[in-house]
């Protein structure tokens, strides 16, 4: 599970990075990658993935930060 954790870390840190030099990004955006994340994964681990996805997403929408696994970035616009 730590593997799977530290993939979904590195991925999101990626398309942050992408994301942060083209416009401001949005917790909208965010919840898109995680959700194209989630689609690729195992049948069995796709379901977790997208419920946390969606507990993200509502986390996002009322701080404007967006925590996954280990990282946590702030100042995202809440749309």
């Amino acid at each position: 599970m730590k593997k799977f954790t530290y993939a979904i870390a590195a991925v999101f840190i990626l398309a942050g990075a992408h994301a942060a030099l083209a416009e401001p990004m949005k917790c909208s955006g965010e919840q898109k990658t995680c959700t194209t994340v989630c689609a690729r994964l195992p049948a069995g681990q796709i379901q977790l993935c997208m419920e946390n996805c969606r507990v993200s997403q509502a986390n996002c929408m009322r701080s404007g930060c967006w925590a996954s696994g280990a990282n946590r970035y702030c100042g995202l616009m809440k749309q």
